[in-house]
């Protein structure tokens, strides 16, 4: 990575590094570290560690100090919704992290550069980066650049169990919900519908209601209590 690569980025991310190797290493994937240097000691991934920390750690600090209405347990589902893959690939997308990241051969024909596990990975290590060459304000100021319009979005009413039900599923990626119609009892003036749920083809929960929209609901809420309670 040339010096201006590391200007470039260093300007989306209103940063400059007094140790511009820690962004570098903030950077490089096991797999290039791997080529390199036959080891990922190189790699970002001890970095990785230490900015998922930080970043839970400050995501939670922001919810509390400017949500004073909201529970713990809705704090903790915001902060779960935050810190997310998805939400995490999309910040690293508006850094434009993927341009400068450094991948080993097989990575990079693979498209490595725009997969969220490397690109989420990646942004946790150049936060973490940040917070050890300049301590917690620069790195709490970029969080929060990022994170706080959405703190201070509305949280959506919980009366809409399929909703609250796929917030807690979308942020693994690959996960699908499907809704199946399994039960319709009773004369047309007076029907009972059965609902199912299913996670990855996987049922989690059951419901029935007069309407199919009705059922689904309850379902949804069903499938909430049971995948809290994993």
């Amino acid at each position: 990575m040339d010096e201006l690569q590391i200007n470039k980025l260093q300007e989306n991310l209103k940063y400059n590094f007094k140790d511009p190797s820690l962004l570098i290493k903030a950077l490089t994937h096991s797999s290039y570290a791997n080529e390199k240097a036959k080891n990922s000691n190189g790699s970002n991934e001890r970095l990785e560690f230490l900015g998922d920390s930080l970043l839970g750690m400050i995501i939670a600090l922001l919810i509390h100090n400017n949500k004073p209405e909201l529970s713990e347990g809705k704090m903790t589902k915001l902060r779960a919704k935050l810190v997310c893959e998805q939400s995490l690939t999309a910040f690293a997308r508006e850094l434009d992290i993927g341009t400068y990241l450094l991948l080993g051969r097989g990575e990079e024909n693979g498209g490595g550069r725009s997969r969220p596990s490397i690109l989420s990975d990646a942004l946790e290590a150049v936060l973490a980066a940040v917070y050890l060459d300049g301590g917690m304000e620069p790195a709490e100021h970029l969080i929060s650049s990022y994170f706080m319009p959405q703190i201070e979005t509305p949280v959506p009413s919980l009366s809409d169990n399929k909703t609250r039900l796929q917030e807690l599923v979308h942020c693994k990626p690959g996960q699908t919900l499907v809704y199946e119609l399994t039960g319709e009892h009773g004369p047309d003036h007076d029907k009972l519908f059965t609902v199912e749920v299913k996670l990855n083809g996987k049922s989690i929960g059951t419901g029935s209601g007069k309407t199919k929209k009705a059922a689904e609901q309850e379902a949804a809420s069903t499938a909430i209590n049971v995948l809290n309670d994993m």
